[in-house]
Parts: C-alpha cells; structure tokens; sequence
C-alpha cells in the first residue's frame, strides 16, 4: 500500500500540472501572432502617410511655381445688432466759478490785433461753461460721420464740429470733409473738455482766436513704417480768424502738417510736428481807440501766414502706469501779416501798408503722482515784434491812434491741481498771474467741474 502511494502521487501532480502548460505555450503563441498583426498595420500606415507627403509637396511646388492673386477682402459691415443704426452720444457737461483780480471786459493781448471772438478768463464768478452734444457712427463699410454741437453760456446753439470721414480707403490715405478742428499743430484738435488747463494757451488765443475750425476738406496719408509718419493738407472757405471768407467763388487758404512719434523704451512715448496755415483776409475788423480816446473800428486786408512746430512726450513708469505719469508738451507760433491796414472805417477811412512779424509759444507739464490725482504747471509768452504800419511811418497818423498795437510782451504762468474721481468727471483748481495786457498783473483762480455722459472715445495722444 505505501509504494502504490508513492507512484500515486507524482502522478496524480502531473496530471494537474500538464494543462496549464499547454495553456500557457498557447498564450505566448496568441501574442506573437498579434505583436506580428501590429507590426504590420503600422507598416502600412507609415507607407500611407509617406506617400500623403509625397502628395502635398508635389501640390506646393506646382501652387509656388503659378501663384494665383486673392481677391481683394470684402470691406466689412457695421455690426448688426439691436443699436447698429443709432449713433453713439455723448454728453459733457462744464462750468467754473472764477475770481478775476482785474476787469474782464477789456481783456486784451498788447501789441496783437483783437481776433473780436471771445478770449481771456471769462466772466467773474459762477458760469456756466461750453457743453457739447455728440452724435457718430460708421455710415457704411465707407464713411463714418461726426457731430458736435456746443451751447455756449450765453445760450447759443453752435455747431463745432460736422464732417464725415473716410473708413477704407487704400494706401494708408483718409479724406475728412465738412466743419472740422485743423489738424495743425498738438492742441488745435483737443476738445476743452480733455485739455489739461481750463482755457488754452495765450498764443492760441491770440493767434488763432482760441481753436481754429476749418470749413472745407482734409486729406491725411499714414506712412506704413514702424516709425508714426504721417502728413496732411486742408483747404477750404477760411472764414475763421486770421482769414475771412472771400467775397468771391473757390476757396481761401491751405494748411499743411506733418507729425511724427514713437517710444523710447517701454516707459517713453514721444510725438513732434511742423505745421504751416496760409489764409487771405478781406476787411478783417477790429474795435480800437485813436490818440484821443475817441473808438474807432480798424480793419486789416491782406495774407496772414503761420508756421507751428509742437513737441510732446509722455512718461509711464513700467508696472506702475495708474499710479504715476508725466505729460510735457510745447509748441511754438509765428505769424507774418502782410498787406493794408484801414483806419476808422467807418469815419476817415485812412488806408496804407501793414506788416507785421509776431511770435509766441507756451511749455507745460502734467504729472499724476498718485491714482486721480495730477498737478500742473504752464509759461506762456509771445513778442509782438516789429510792427510796421505805413500810416505812422509816412505821419499821417500817430502810433497812439493804433495803441492795442503799441509794442507789447505778454506772458502768463499757471498752476493747477485736479482730481477725477472716474474717467467720466473730474474737478479742477487753477491759478494765474496773467500779465498778457498793459495793466497790472491779473491773478485768477479758478474751480472747475467736467462730466461726461454717454459714449467716450479715446482721447488723442
């Protein structure tokens, strides 16, 4: 029994032990046969995708050896949604309370011809400032226009600005037409609402009656280099101060301009211009007083021709742009006149040459030093120059007759401070020594309120 127990069991264990190795040689048999199956499905997609790269290259080379011209792109639409035929308004609301050391009323620059608009601080205490109503849109995929309407404190409705421009033209060219802000010079074009003083500079004032509106067309071409090129040419009625409109068909007057700009770094942003305005004048009026106090109206007629060099820089401290940043900004005017100057008009009517050399210029800076808050400083100062009137030389007429022309000097200095709680309001105080007439020196101070309501663009560099 012990050695039938001993041949039992060894085989009673093979027994037990054969399937599985049976089994398990099948499985290695199975996975070689599929290894195999891989192997040769991945030949035959590398084969595949070789011969999709022989395909497309052939392609490329007969597309490269005959290109063939894409059509020219579509202009594209206004964006059709719920308001895509309502134009964007806006709204701007400013006044001021001022406080005027000397009388308002015979405000005037010495030694410069009165333009006969409205220049100088303004009237005394609380007024109601200049507000604007704007309407733009994009017409079609080949216009926009623009409209601006201002309501003077003395409750007149007067258009500012109208005019359409150009949206697709080619080449980097742009065509403005109608009632538009010259594009001569930096600040010619600026809104009040977005200058940084409450009036502009005294050379403006006097040289161009505060903002020269041009009534005629404006053709701008933009280089394309990396470099900001750009130039410019307007015509047009000249009916705005130093011109008047001619009392005959075509037009009066040509401005050209050219700006250039770009950045110095990642913290520098920099733009310089030079800009040259002709215009005729035809009895160019003007209220006076001769030797003996007695008022007169003169009148002048003949070219008045100016030249504008400008210069703007801006610094931002990189990472740091909401908290801190400086604005400086200068521009330099000089007018020649040349023709015949009419005395008392409407009495003697005395009439002989007229010319005259004039010069001014202004330099500013604006620096916000902490979030909303900024702080200003602006010199003003112009030279009458040498004034040659043929009345005076040939004696007829004394040099006193003419006294707003008497040589002259005016000069102002001013400091400001603001606050702008958001980018749609913005409160201001201003002070002033202006010394801009023959009198003792007018201190002005001034607070000034800004909102802005509706639609806002971008303001210009």
């Amino acid at each position: 029994m012990g050695h039938f127990s001993r041949i039992i069991g060894p085989v009673a264990v093979a027994a037990l032990v054969a399937p599985v190795t049976v089994r398990a040689a099948d499985d290695v048999d199975a996975l070689r046969a599929e290894i195999a199956a891989l192997k040769a499905e991945y030949a035959l997609r590398v084969t595949a995708l070789e011969t999709r790269i022989d395909q497309l290259e052939t392609t490329a080379t007969v597309a490269a050896a005959a290109p063939v011209e894409p059509p020219p792109p579509a202009p594209s639409a206004p964006a059709r949604n719920s308001s895509a035929f309502n134009p964007a308004i806006s709204v701007i609301l400013a006044g001021n309370y001022a406080d005027l050391s000397q009388d308002p009323t015979d405000y005037n620059f010495a030694g410069f011809m009165p333009s006969g608009g409205e220049i100088g601080p303004g009237e005394r205490s609380f007024n109601l400032g200049e507000s604007e109503i704007t309407f733009s849109a994009s017409v079609d995929p080949y216009f926009s226009a623009n409209l601006t309407v201002a309501l003077s404190p003395e409750n007149e409705l007067g258009v500012e600005e109208a005019f359409f421009r150009t949206t697709s033209l080619p080449a980097g060219f742009s065509v403005k037409g109608g009632r538009f802000f010259s594009g001569f010079g930096y600040l010619n074009e600026i809104h009040a609402h977005a200058w940084d003083f409450i009036d502009q500079p005294l050379v403006y004032q006097a040289f161009m009656a505060g903002q020269y509106a041009e009534d005629g067309v404006q053709v701008k071409w933009l280089a394309p280099t990396d470099l900001f090129l750009e130039f410019g040419a307007e015509t047009g009625n000249g009916n705005a101060f130093p011109g008047t409109r001619l009392e005959r068909n075509g037009l009066n007057g040509v401005t050209l301009f050219a700006h250039t700009g770009g950045d110095l770094g990642d913290t520098i942003g920099w733009r310089a211009g030079l800009s040259w305005v002709d215009l005729d004048a035809e009895d160019r009026a003007y209220e006076d007083v001769d030797s003996f106090g007695s008022p007169v109206v003169n009148a002048f007629t003949g070219s008045s021709e100016t030249w504008i060099a400008d210069a703007t820089l801006k610094w931002t401290p990189t990472g740091d742009s909401r908290r801190r940043a400086l604005k400086l900004q200068a521009e330099y005017m000089e007018r020649t006149e040349d023709g015949d100057l009419a005395f008392d008009v409407d009495g003697s009517n005395l009439l002989d040459g007229y010319r005259s050399r004039q010069s001014g210029w202004y330099v500013q800076g604006v620096y916000q030093f902490m979030p909303r808050w900024r702080v200003g400083l602006r010199y003003d100062e112009m030279d009458s120059g040498s004034t040659r009137i043929g009345l005076v030389r040939s004696g007829e007429l004394l040099a006193t007759d003419f006294p707003l022309l008497l040589p002259g000097s005016p000069s102002r200095v001013t400091t400001m401070v603001d606050w702008s709680p958001s980018e749609f309001s913005r409160l201001r105080a201003q002070y002033a020594w202006d010394d801009a007439r023959d009198a003792d020196t007018d201190q002005q101070f001034f607070v000034q309120y800004i909102y802005a309501i509706g639609a806002h663009g971008a303001h210009k560099f």
